[in-house]
């Protein structure tokens, strides 16, 4: 993702529940939200799909180390 400046930064999918790893060579990244699969992070495919910044984004929940 770009932010205002034209800086590069870093895509927050790693930390939304909607991300998963696709296990997929060719399509490696995949949404749940949007229900596609993607070489790339789909917050950058959204964005370059839209021209907007993701809306579906949601903060996955930390796991308790304990279990």
């Amino acid at each position: 993702m770009v932010n205002r400046s034209g800086q590069r930064q870093k895509s927050l999918c790693l930390q939304c529940r909607h991300f998963y790893v696709t296990y997929d060579g060719r399509q490696p990244r995949g949404c749940r939200a949007f229900g596609f699969k993607s070489r790339q992070m789909p917050a950058d495919v959204v964005l370059a799909g839209s021209g907007k910044a993701c809306t579906l984004f949601v903060l996955r929940k930390k796991q308790d180390p304990r279990q």
